[in-house]
């Protein structure tokens, strides 16, 4: 790629802003008992350094798990357990058993914020630079303005620098994308690999398993499965499997080791509207009381078949025509309707996909406030919409063409002469979505909610958000349903 050097500002520009935003404050700094996430990641690297492996997952003297008990996969605490190693070599007070409970101090945020900036440094930015480089039939240009936008995202960078979310999702986050970026470009085993890694060190990057499974799958199916097709899976069958072997090899032991891990991972009993995170179903319970007429178990079978239903037409479209773009394209989808409805979201809210910054942003507001975040927040944001409508001019006009909805609107037309509206809808719905965003977050920084509605401000983020995250599920199930030139258009690509 041409002009390596504007690539190279792009990724200056990036961490200046990630380490900015760490100078600040973190969740529950000098707020004991429980202090907040930025404690927990610092109990993990206690527990791991300090207690035998059988024991990282179990309730004892040694780990209560109700005081930030390891509830992530291998892959997370293993990483906890090499950041404990330089840990104790810096200062061993920070990772003492038992008498390190809430240490805080200059040097060990330091040392905290430096573990995360490394972890973007080696995995995310350079899976974000080669897959804004590797993106085809766009300009040079084009290319450095989306790593800008990627790198500039305000959630991740405020969660992972700012509020300190007890994972790095930087690192989740970018094995996908190296997962993408391999089964994109025909490297298949590699980026199942990637893929794995990625679930093995969170395990909400199951929201993209279908799109991953349904893409490979088809892949086999056009090589034919009496020849090249069936070898391609049976690799990739083995890629999957011994990738999980040795991630899970010292929990595979005994059978009560491996349930206990799965317990932690999936923690079903706390139910769908655990601090308003599943949207549809909170915003739906201000009109029908579900949470209250619903047993649990039942909610949790409604919330998978209405999630695996939705994503089915999607799902079986990319499995009969494979192609980069459909892939692409259902990853958006399957994440934004996991988002919305499937119980798995409410456990750790904050890792999302890297669009839709005006819903993720009001969504995160609460917790950011708590966390005194506002001005990074702000600024980041700011930064980012900036970065955003200078690179792609998002208020100019834009074609139906543009927005890759031609082939519905010529669908439509068919029935409906008059229907030559539609890129204005999306502008002036963007710019309403823009408004509602500014006026909420005035709203939640200045006024204070009802005495009889607490949860006002809460309730209405939730509930906008959930308008936003409908619209993109819409509109991204339109692009894939309509894309009738998909399968012409990989076999160009091949």
């Amino acid at each position: 790629m041409e002009k390596w050097y504007l690539m190279t500002i792009v990724v200056l520009i990036g961490l200046t802003v990630r380490w900015t935003v760490s100078l600040n404050s973190y969740s529950g700094a000098g707020k004991p008992p429980m202090f907040g996430d930025y404690e927990a990641q610092r109990h993990w690297q206690e527990i791991t350094f300090n207690l035998p492996v059988k024991q990282w997952y179990f309730n004892s003297s040694d780990n209560n798990l109700q005081y930030w008990g390891l509830d992530y996969p291998p892959l997370t605490a293993y990483h906890s357990l090499l950041c404990a190693y330089v840990a104790k070599f810096i200062n061993p007070d920070w990772i003492a058993l038992h008498t390190s409970r809430g240490y805080e101090s200059q040097a060990h945020k330091l040392f905290m914020r430096t573990t995360v900036l490394i972890a973007d440094l080696l995995i995310y930015i350079p899976a974000v630079v080669l897959y804004c480089c590797c993106l085809k039939d766009i300009s040079t240009k084009k290319k450095i303005a989306n790593a800008l936008c990627i790198l500039l995202y305000p959630g991740l960078i405020l969660i992972d620098y700012g509020h300190f979310q007890n994972i790095y999702n930087s690192v989740s986050l970018g094995f996908a994308l190296w997962g993408v970026l391999g089964v994109s470009c025909d490297w298949d085993l590699l980026g199942s690999l990637a893929f794995c890694l990625a679930i093995n060190y969170k395990q909400m990057e199951l929201y993209h398993s279908l799109p991953f499974f349904c893409f490979l799958l088809g892949k086999c199916f056009k090589k034919g499965l009496k020849g090249k097709g069936f070898v391609l899976l049976v690799k990739l069958a083995c890629t999957v499997v011994a990738s999980f072997v040795l991630c899970w090899l010292p929990f595979f032991t005994e059978r009560e080791q491996t349930l206990q891990v799965l317990r932690r991972l999936f923690p079903v009993d706390r139910g769908l509207f655990e601090d308003k995170v599943a949207n549809i179903w909170c915003s739906f319970n201000v009109f029908l009381k579900i949470r209250d007429i619903l047993p649990r178990h039942i909610q949790l079978i409604m919330s998978f078949c209405f999630t695996f239903l939705s994503l089915l037409p999607a799902c079986i479209k990319l499995t009969l025509q494979p192609s980069s773009k459909g892939f692409k394209f259902t990853l958006v989808i399957e994440i934004i309707f996991c988002n919305i409805i499937f119980f798995l979201y409410h456990f750790r809210p904050v890792c999302l996909v890297l669009i839709i910054p005006i819903s993720i942003y009001l969504h995160l507001l609460p917790l950011l406030l708590k966390d005194e975040l506002l001005m990074p927040s702000v600024v980041t944001t700011m930064a980012f919409f900036i970065a955003c409508v200078t690179s792609f001019s998002i208020f100019e006009k834009t074609s139906e063409e543009e927005l890759q909805l031609k082939s519905f609107s010529i669908s439509v037309r068919k029935y409906l002469p008059c229907f030559t509206f539609l890129s204005r809808m999306i502008q002036y719905l963007f710019l309403i979505s823009v408004i509602t965003m500014v006026l909420l977050t005035l709203m939640t920084v200045t006024l204070d909610p009802p005495q009889k509605l607490p949860d006002l401000f809460s309730v209405l983020v939730c509930f906008v958000s959930c308008l936003n995250f409908l619209f993109f599920l819409v509109y991204f199930n339109i692009i894939i349903m309509w894309d009738s030139k998909s399968g012409r258009n990989q076999k160009k690509i091949s």
